[in-house]
């Protein structure tokens, strides 16, 4: 059986939809807080062995070890604005090491995912080097919690028989619509346009980037959902590995795209950059993609020009889950 934690949510639910392609229909066990019902679309429709919620997970895992095959743990508190620490240790370092400990003692393979926000401002660039992670100094609670996990899981002497923690960059597709706030730009310019004709973007402030210009590694669900495959199916080397494109594009980019796709004149403007998180902003995001590449994944990723097509026109517009 493989089990997929936050399974409810954004990749989650798409990690699901591809592996029911892939034929996995009876040996899926989903794990979520499904007391939050407005994510229950995210799961119509899809075949599932089990539902289980994180509350009684740990515990449910314990009596189950033998018939488990894969854990792969997305779910995790993502909101970038939230300051509570107390909350991040909880839902994302803690109950990540249990997961963990589970798995070491059982041997079973597990994939979890990090962020790209354990890079920070980027001063020490964008490698998943083990070398480096130590020093990388994030700028919010939430890649602080991403951050001290990978350097837990790094530094424990017993670990799963393959592990590999993955940093995001930055996704956006399908089935990301109970997001809110933290949903992609591509979704919130689709919604502004539909509402207004028009897209607000964040203004720079910082006198060496123009206003839209602050550059992102946007990578589609879909491409995140095939490099998970891969870690799943192949289990290269253990350890942490970055997931983007490999190629920053502008925000000013995303959103003329997002017009184009739907076949029209582009129409942005610029608004200051929310007081909570300003000083806290990255401006500038770009996956060294070197290590996967060489551990074999040969997949090309999906051009920003069609991803946001396909979304727009496929799920977007119509209100599609995937």
């Amino acid at each position: 059986m493989i089990i997929v934690t936050g399974a409810a949510g954004f990749i989650g639910s798409c990690l699901v939809a591809r592996l029911n392609e892939m034929g996995h229909m009876r040996d899926v066990v989903v794990v979520d807080d499904f007391y939050k019902d407005y994510k229950d679309p995210n799961l119509d429709r899809k075949f599932v062995r089990e539902w289980i919620h994180r509350d009684i997970f740990l515990n449910w895992f314990e009596q189950v070890p033998g018939m488990i095959d894969m854990v792969v743990h997305l779910g995790a508190r993502t909101d970038t604005a939230e300051q509570s620490v107390a909350i991040f240790d909880e839902l994302n370092l803690n109950y990540s090491k249990k997961v963990w400990d589970i798995c070491t003692r059982y041997q079973i393979p597990l994939v979890y995912a990090s962020s790209a926000a354990t890079y920070g401002d980027g001063t020490l660039g964008y490698s998943d080097d083990h070398s480096l992670v130590h020093d990388l100094k994030p700028l919010n609670p939430y890649g602080q919690s991403k951050q001290d996990f990978d350097v837990w899981a790094l530094a424990q002497k017993e670990a799963p028989p393959f592990w590999a923690g993955v940093k995001f960059f930055n996704v956006y597709g399908p089935n990301e619509y109970h997001k809110g706030r933290m949903a992609s730009v591509v979704y919130h310019t689709y919604h502004q346009i539909d509402r207004t004709g028009s897209m607000k973007l964040f203004r720079s402030h910082r006198p060496d980037v123009k206003d839209g210009e602050q550059q992102r590694d946007f990578i589609y669900v879909k491409d995140v959902v095939e490099a998970l495959r891969f870690l799943i199916n192949e289990q290269p080397a253990s350890g942490l590995y970055n997931l983007g494109t490999g190629q920053a594009r502008t925000f000013l980019d995303l959103a003329s795209q997002t017009f184009q796709a739907l076949e029209l004149d582009p129409s942005i403007t610029f608004i200051d950059t929310p007081a909570d998180i300003r000083d806290t902003y990255q401006y500038f995001t770009q996956a060294d993609m070197t290590k996967l590449i060489e551990a074999g994944y040969d997949r090309p990723f999906t051009s920003l020009e069609d991803g946001i097509t396909e979304y727009v026109q496929e799920y977007l517009k119509s209100g599609r889950y995937w």
